[in-house]
């Protein structure tokens, strides 16, 4: 059995589906859910003492934990369900002003493309969207791409670290740094980068950073972050105003945002066994195969389809999920329909304004097999 298939038989996905789409709400270990199922059963067999009494003392090591994998004080960070409720709330405590500029750029998230409008139209702010042309060749023409449209009406830097729609990864340590000396507020959507590429916060030193702990850090479903640089956590007001946290000492940022009413907190405090199962498991050696695997795939997929790849392979452009150009003449949401339906294959087709992708996701558990089976089901559905 290849390492892979073994470390299937550590998953719940179901064995007659060849899941290629881990990118989209990720998967998680037997013993990470477990874990999961432990804290819920200790909650509900005495919730006041859990929720009560031991809820302060519980979030602290959890985000200690988690900051300490991502390279800051888990004091610099607390827990969101996820990226989405992390950035709506840095949107919305934001003083943007009739005039000011909002720029990012069209390969980001919809939603949040859609809270970026719902405010900046609210408080008579602009939402600039650079166009970024494909395929990418350097890392100074995506710099190029972004910066052209910076100006003094530029208040906030708003980048993807790894973008959902194509799965790229945009190489944002530079522009992060010019915004900096520019005096431009830097948020980061990290969605899919906690467990997919090394992380360092306070190396990195945006202003704030969201990212998901249940896609490829394979934490359950609704564990997320947002962090603030210590500079600016003092601007961050709770999305919901509730009771301060007793937990969280004298730190504003915490005890306005850890505790915003009664809910369940297992995923948040099963984090740590996932970062464990990620480090018990030598997870950076698997990624460099799952990179391997995400290389095979992409090569097949963009001969089935005739089409350039949309990035260089190497210069780390993409890492476990890579997208590729469907030709104009293909019914993307059919392909994917046909690809479940006919060969139980998970995979989406992402769309960006004009332009669809069909997008790959290469966990621990996918295998070659699981590759050719798609190589081989493309070629029929297309021939």
């Amino acid at each position: 059995m290849s390492p892979a298939a073994n470390l299937r038989e550590l998953f719940l996905i179901d064995p007659a589906v060849v899941f290629l789409n881990h990118g989209s709400f990720g998967a998680c270990p037997k013993p990470v859910f477990e874990n999961y199922q432990e804290w819920q059963l200790l909650l509900e067999r005495q919730p006041l003492e859990f929720l009560g009494r031991r809820y302060p003392t519980l979030m602290a090591d959890a985000r200690h934990a988690l900051g300490d994998f991502l390279g800051t004080n888990g004091d610099n960070l607390f827990f969101t369900p996820n990226t989405t409720t992390g950035i709506n709330t840095v949107i919305r405590s934001l003083s943007l002003s009739p005039g000011d500029e909002v720029l990012s750029n069209t390969f980001e998230y919809g939603a949040l493309h859609r809270a970026w409008e719902f405010v900046c139209g609210k408080r008579g702010a602009k939402y600039i969207q650079a166009k970024i042309e494909l395929p990418i060749k350097s890392e100074a023409q995506f710099i190029d791409a972004i910066w052209r449209h910076v100006n003094e009406k530029t208040k906030v830097l708003f980048l993807s670290h790894i973008t959902s729609s194509n799965a790229l990864t945009f190489p944002i340590t530079t522009l992060i740094s010019r915004a900096r000396e520019r005096g431009i507020i830097t948020i980061i959507d990290g969605a899919h980068a906690p467990g997919q590429i090394p992380l360092n916060l306070d190396t990195l030193n945006a202003d704030f950073y969201a990212g998901n702990c249940h896609k490829w850090l394979m934490a359950p479903k609704g564990s997320a972050f947002l962090y603030a640089r210590p500079e600016m956590q003092q601007m961050v007001d709770p999305l919901v105003v509730s009771w301060d946290s007793v937990s969280a000492g004298t730190s504003r940022f915490l005890k306005e945002n850890e505790f915003q009413g009664t809910r369940d907190i297992a995923a948040y405090l099963a984090v740590p066994a996932a970062i464990d199962f990620f480090r018990e498991n030598n997870w950076p050696t698997i990624q460099k195969d799952c990179h391997s695997l995400v290389k095979v795939a992409r090569e097949g997929i963009n001969t089935i389809l005739g089409q350039e790849p949309i990035c260089p392979d190497e210069g780390g452009w993409y890492q476990q999920m890579s997208a590729h150009f469907l030709p104009k003449h293909i019914d993307g949401p059919g392909l994917q329909e046909r690809l479940l339906k006919e060969y139980n294959i998970e995979i989406p087709v992402m769309t960006i304004k004009e332009d669809s992708f069909l997008r790959v996701s290469i966990q621990g558990y996918n295998t070659r097999e699981d590759v050719n089976t798609l190589l081989e089901s493309l070629r029929e559905i297309l021939n």
